[in-house]
């Protein structure tokens, strides 16, 4: 995301939190909504692993 629409985004996290909401649930919001941008920044860039190199590493089956 680019920095310039990071407080109109905070914005949008804010507003849909309810009421009570406690820091917490705010610090959660931004924690997960970061956690799924460096995912799709590590997908675009090509940092990805298959699925069936992961299952092998940790000896799953299926």
């Amino acid at each position: 995301m680019q920095t310039e629409g990071i407080k109109q985004e905070a914005y949008k996290i804010l507003n849909q939190l309810p009421e009570q909401a406690t820091w917490d649930d705010l610090m959660y919001q931004i924690y997960i909504r970061q956690t799924i941008e460096a995912g799709i920044k590590d997908s675009d860039e090509g940092r990805t692993i298959d699925v069936k190199d992961v299952r092998k590493k940790f000896g799953l089956t299926k």
